[in-house]
């Protein structure tokens, strides 16, 4: 794909996610903007969706930013060393979440999906997906 400099015309993509993945956090993704689909160079754009009751697997982005938008639900972030810290996000709240920094994302409602739109500065962010296990991190200490 050319890059915006050498392409004289550089082209705006619209899209509408067709299908859901499943992320290395287990969790669904309707894609939305990446590399991979409108030759983004710097960031990506994507919703997640938490079914009821649902967790994230614990992890950690490699070398990049994340930003949520809550669209529907509340949803309670653990993160740090050892997942000892908490944030709860409702509809309507944003968060930020450091590169590196540990995390995963629990939907506090057993009848409702958490809906939220996903922004990194990475335009393949599923390749620097890290698990995060807290019982490893020397970090985390004890008590």
């Amino acid at each position: 794909m050319p890059t915006p400099a050498s392409d004289p015309s550089p082209k705006v993509v619209a899209l509408r996610p067709d299908r859901e993945v499943l992320t290395r956090q287990r969790l669904p993704y309707f894609v939305g903007i990446s590399g991979e689909t409108a030759g983004s160079r710097g960031l990506s754009m994507h919703m997640v969706v938490i079914p009821p009751g649902g967790v994230a697997a614990p992890h950690r982005h490699r070398g990049y930013e994340t930003a949520i938008y809550v669209l529907e639900g509340r949803v309670e972030t653990r993160f740090g060393p050892g997942l000892r810290e908490r944030v709860v996000s409702s509809a309507g709240e944003f968060l930020f979440i450091p590169p590196d920094v540990p995390h995963q994302a629990f939907n506090l409602s057993d009848t409702d999906p958490a809906r939220a739109i996903v922004a990194r500065n990475d335009p393949a962010e599923q390749e620097n997906v890290v698990p995060y296990d807290p019982a490893e991190d020397p970090r985390a200490g004890s008590g």
